[in-house]
This record gives structure tokens, sequence and C-alpha cells, in this order.
């Protein structure tokens, strides 16, 4: 695929993706665009979330209007309503909904099909967005996660209880965090997705 959508960013003649910086920056926006990337659409905004509201509808997936987020008392960090720009997003909690926060738009899940790291994915959105003039992150104050020998005893909790989560690693993958939601689901806690000791001692 790379082959095919190789691009000479540097004008030399030579597709070089191995010594050519400027070669791999557009081959790479340009594998990305041939996924379905949009041009001059957001990918990540960071927002602050209210101390309560439905954690259930929350995730990357779950794209409403930001309006939907609004009446929820979504806001900018700053504390400002959304600005709705027509499209719609899903809320990503990171590191749970005490921590930062981020709208989330289809140009995020494109980069996502290029690279499938979720954190790898939302730490460039953010540095993009830092190179356009956001502001700096507000890290705000999550509730404190597992170890790694913790998260991996968590994952083989979820592993007898019926969850694919992959390979026990102790590293929260898209897996273990949708099989985390199913679970504060069912005990009743916060839906955000983030692996705490009480979900732990829960299990």
């Amino acid at each position: 695929d790379y082959l095919a959508r190789g691009v000479d960013g540097d004008g030399d003649g030579i597709v070089d993706l191995r010594h050519s910086v400027p070669d791999v920056i557009m081959t790479t926006a340009n594998k990305v665009l041939s996924r379905g990337w949009k041009r001059d659409q957001p990918w990540i905004e960071e927002v602050r979330a209210p101390d309560d509201m439905p954690w259930d509808q929350t995730g990357r997936t779950n794209k409403l209007p930001l309006s939907q987020w609004t009446q929820w008392g979504v806001t900018n960090p700053d504390g400002s309503p959304l600005v709705d720009n027509g499209l719609k997003a899903g809320l990503a909690l990171p590191m749970g909904r005490k921590g930062p926060a981020f709208l989330t738009y289809d140009n995020f899940d494109v980069y996502l099909e290029w690279n499938q790291s979720f954190t790898y994915a939302l730490t460039a959105a953010n540095l993009a967005a830092r190179l356009a003039g956001a502001p700096q992150l507000n890290p705000r104050n999550p509730e404190p996660g597992l170890s790694g020998d913790q998260m991996k005893a968590l994952q083989t909790k979820l592993e007898a209880k019926g969850y694919d989560v992959g390979t026990v690693d102790g590293i929260l993958g898209t897996n273990t965090r949708e099989a985390i939601r199913k679970e504060q689901m069912r005990l009743g806690l916060p839906v955000d997705g983030w692996p705490t000791p009480e979900l732990l001692a829960r299990l």
C-alpha cells in the first residue's frame, strides 16, 4: 500500500521512506487522505465535561450533534459554550470522567484506521492542535489508575467473565476499555472506561 501511495516529498525523484522525512510525511498524509480524511475538518477538540452527565453516552464511536453535548453540560475548556460546527462527534475520556476530555470527529476515526493505537492517535492529534495554536492541554485531576500488574489482574478477571481483552499485557487497549465500560454499567458505576482500584475490587 505504501508503494502504491508513496509520494516524493523532497522532489528528488525517488520515494525513500527510510531516509527522507518529507517523503514519509507526504506519503502518510496521502495514505490517510485515501482512507477518507476530510480537509478543513477537525479531528479532536479538547472540551470540559461536567461532574455529572450520562456517562454511558460517552465514547469515541457514539457520534452525536454538538448541541446534544452542550445540553449535557459539555463546554470549551474555559467554560464557554461549544460552537456548533454542524458535525457530529463522540466524547472520548482517555483517563476517565475526571481527566481530560475530547470531542472526536470522523477524521480521528480515519487516522485510527492508519494507526490503531488510541494513545498514539490522541497524542498526534493533540500535537497537531498545539501546532495550530491550541492552548496547552488541561490534565485536570483523573482518578488513580492501576499499575501494570493490577491491569493484568483486571484483564484476567474480565477474561474469566467471558470478555475478549486480547493479550493480558497490562495495557489499556480498545477491547479492555470496552469490557471495563460494560462492567461499570453492570455494577452501576460511572461508565467512563477508566480502570480504577474500586473496579478491580468490585470484580
